[in-house]
């Protein structure tokens, strides 16, 4: 990772928040709202975006590692209201459902 793509990634790290389903429902309405697999790095992913780093975007949607937020998802989210995390890389908001902690032993 090249010296720009190092303090991008930090900062867009450091834009990451916790969000609820009802606070991104607006950015779904307009289409701009991005899923990101809960196995892929959500913060390189929008570092990616921001770089216009087609290569690897492409690779993530050919993968469907990121995609439009299909509408069957967001009901789902709706119904379950699981933890998500976000982050804003303009016009798109980047989400991801966060994975459940592993029961201790």
């Amino acid at each position: 990772m090249n010296d720009e793509a190092s303090t991008l990634y930090a900062k867009l790290l450091g834009e990451t928040a916790a969000i609820t389903w009802t606070e991104l429902e607006p950015f779904f309405a307009r289409g701009a709202l991005l899923r990101v697999a809960g196995d892929v790095d959500l913060v390189a992913v929008a570092a990616a975006v921001a770089l216009d780093d087609r290569s690897k975007v492409e690779a993530w949607l050919v993968a469907g590692e990121l995609a439009n937020m299909p509408a069957e998802q967001a009901q789902d989210w709706v119904e379950r209201k699981p933890d998500l995390w976000a982050v804003v890389v303009a016009p798109w908001v980047l989400v991801q459902e966060r994975a459940a902690p592993a029961a201790l032993h």
